[in-house]
């Protein structure tokens, strides 16, 4: 598991990004994606996935 910090969530469009605090790079997570709600500037743990655009951030957990 990764730990990051959500940078953004948009709630109406399911989407958003979180970024990593080991490497600093930012992954999309949909809202298919979530475990709990997540919303702006929580601290989460998630897994990587590859999506069609590259990785996704995937099984989202609040810590």
């Amino acid at each position: 598991m990764k730990e990051g910090k959500v940078k953004f969530f948009n709630e109406s469009k399911g989407y958003g990004f979180i970024k990593d605090v080991e490497s600093d790079e930012e992954y999309f997570v949909h809202v298919s994606g979530l475990i709990d709600k997540i919303k702006e500037d929580d601290n989460v743990t998630f897994e990587l996935t590859e999506g069609r655009k590259g990785l996704n951030a995937v099984n989202v957990k609040l810590i």
